[in-house]
């Protein structure tokens, strides 16, 4: 009996001493995530379309998108351009190379230098010369790199 008064005593000089080794100033906590070699990377479902660089369907300087990225006016797709719906920027940002699957010959790696108009929501604007035909798709796959 005489040695659970002791053991009590034992377990509150632990949790003290555990307790300020956590709050000492300076003590770097490291996450539990960066023992692990592995980064999982963000992926969102959305819809795709493409868009061309003229002032029917952007704003009155086409070949300037939103970021400030200028484009080269005789191959606008060449830059690999996404244009992302407003809602995504709180998951992307300007520059952020993006990896498409299930977006059939847009698969690869693309660069999010544009928004789009505030109406459209989950959905991104691939880049696209004025001779290439345009495409819609659904539950596209879009990562961030």
């Amino acid at each position: 009996m005489k040695y659970n008064k002791y053991l009590g005593i034992g377990i509150a000089i632990i949790i003290v001493l555990g307790a300020f080794y956590i709050l000492t100033p300076g003590h770097n906590a490291r996450p539990i995530v960066m023992q692990y070699p592995f980064v999982l990377k963000s992926m969102n479902l959305v819809s795709l379309s493409t868009y061309n660089a003229d002032t029917a369907q952007t704003d009155s300087t086409p070949l300037i998108t939103a970021s400030g990225f200028k484009l080269d006016s005789a191959n606008p797709k060449r830059h690999r351009v996404i244009a992302i719906s407003r809602d995504l920027k709180e998951l992307f940002a300007f520059g952020d190379k993006v990896e498409l699957t299930n977006a059939g010959k847009f698969n690869g790696i693309w660069f999010i230098h544009d928004l789009m108009n505030k109406k459209y929501k989950n959905k991104i604007d691939i880049l696209i010369n004025s001779s290439d035909p345009q495409t819609s798709l659904k539950r596209v796959v879009i990562s961030k790199i």
